[in-house]
């Protein structure tokens, strides 16, 4: 009976990003590989949601917008690894720390890539697309082009 309960509950919408579920039922994969790192498939994604037939792809260059989401990603990544070096390390002008901390946090950022521009993906399309309650009663979301 618990297991039949849960599965009516509403999934957390952080987990569901991080996760990179279907907006609207957040129970579907957004991706078609689970890693990010394989890199002939990165992008590699369903047309619609296996769970809620929501279509991903909602109009020609929908994804450019993108980069706006992955750049303030990049962003808050490189201010929170320079407040983490300050705090843990400190920053002078008097040494290199400086030149390190932007040597590790580009390495860093090179590693990470992959998975950020999944990530600014997934967070573009629930910009557009909410999360209905019944998405097994009413119709997924169209968009006009």
């Amino acid at each position: 009976m618990q297991a039949k309960e849960s599965s009516h509950q509403k999934p957390s919408f952080l987990k569901s990003i991080f996760q990179m579920k279907c907006p609207r039922c957040r129970r579907g994969k957004l991706f078609q590989n689970y890693s990010a790192y394989n890199f002939k498939h990165t992008f590699s994604m369903h047309e619609a949601c296996s769970v809620c037939a929501q279509k991903f792809n909602m109009e020609p260059g929908f994804w450019y917008g993108t980069g706006y989401v992955s750049y303030a990603l990049t962003v808050a990544f490189s201010v929170a690894t320079f407040v983490a070096w300050w705090v843990l390390l400190g920053i002078s002008i008097y040494d290199n720390s400086l030149f390190w901390w932007l040597g590790i946090n580009a390495a860093l950022l090179l590693l990470i890539q992959p998975w950020l521009m999944r990530l600014s993906r997934t967070i573009y399309l629930y910009f557009f697309v909410r999360y209905e309650k019944n998405y097994l009663e009413t119709q997924p979301q169209e968009f006009d082009y």
